[in-house]
């Protein structure tokens, strides 16, 4: 009997546990925000009484692992934080521990709870990177991109052209009315569909998470062309590489004898003449000789 009530409880709180994760009836969530290197307290709301077991889970970067099991910390927690029944104590935390813990209680009485805290550690962002094309043809496709990747909360992006803010709809400002651009503030991408002679100019863009001050990216100048020079660039480089090869086998062909006149092979014939010597009238023989 003992044990089939055990097994009746056991299965009361899966049951109960089950369907608090489908109702989310017992299911609370802390914002906690501290920034960086400070201290942190993670409330445990599902703690009540005297429970059972109680767990801690840690979901980050898509996965979720166990943080807090059988009264020990996983590694890499054990030195930097402290269990109470209720809460959970950082001593310090990185930018690496932003993200949801859950707690997870489990108890005799009322079966399964669970709570669930989002930390968010604060951390400025850093100096973005603008990544600018220097020229683009009239009439095609250009893309900016604005790139950051320290801050936490993750920062919101502003363009600016000539030293003036960019408008997230340029039909808004007048002074931008005749470009053709979209603005993503939240990936930090430009795009101009199609680029006009008017986009050409000076850009950088500025990185914001209201946590420390607003960060800049260097100027870059982006110009506009209504030639393809990228096409033409490339057409020009290809045309030296086939240039180079022809001119490197014309020479390895030299210098291995394909292009020497052939020899011929039978030797010239000489003919020697010799003139008579001074004889009598009465004497004639013929001198001259002939070498073959």
């Amino acid at each position: 009997m003992a044990v089939a009530a055990m097994g009746w409880l056991w299965w009361g709180c899966f049951c109960a546990g089950l369907w608090s994760l489908i109702s989310g009836q017992s299911s609370q969530e802390t914002l906690v925000q501290v920034p960086e290197n400070s201290e942190a307290r993670l409330p445990c709301k599902a703690y009540q009484g005297s429970p059972r077991r109680v767990e801690w889970k840690f979901q980050g970067d898509g996965s979720t692992t166990l943080f807090y099991l059988d009264g020990h910390f996983t590694d890499p927690y054990q030195d930097r934080v402290v269990f109470h029944p209720n809460e959970l104590f950082f001593k310090s935390v990185t930018r690496k521990d932003t993200g949801l813990y859950i707690c997870e209680v489990v108890d005799t009485s009322e079966g399964y709870r669970h709570s669930s805290v989002r930390l968010i550690v604060q951390v400025p962002p850093s100096k973005p990177k603008a990544q600018v094309p220097s020229v683009v043809t009239i009439g095609t496709k250009a893309v900016l991109t604005c790139v950051e990747t320290d801050g936490s909360p993750p920062p919101t992006f502003t363009w600016f052209k000539d030293n003036i803010p960019m408008p997230q709809d340029p039909k808004t400002n007048s002074l931008f009315r005749n470009s053709s651009y979209t603005m993503d503030p939240k990936t930090g991408l430009l795009s101009f569909e199609p680029a006009m002679a008017y986009d050409a100019g000076d850009y950088y863009c500025q990185a914001d998470n209201k946590v420390g001050a607003p960060q800049k990216s260097d100027t870059v100048r982006m110009e506009t062309s209504e030639v393809n020079v990228g096409g033409i660039v490339a057409a020009v480089v290809v045309l030296l590489i086939v240039l180079g090869l022809v001119i490197f086998g014309v020479w390895f062909a030299y210098t291995r004898g394909f292009f020497s006149k052939r020899r011929d092979t039978t030797s010239n014939k000489k003919v020697i003449y010799s003139q008579p010597s001074t004889r009598s009238d009465g004497e004639f023989k013929q001198t001259s000789s002939f070498l073959v």
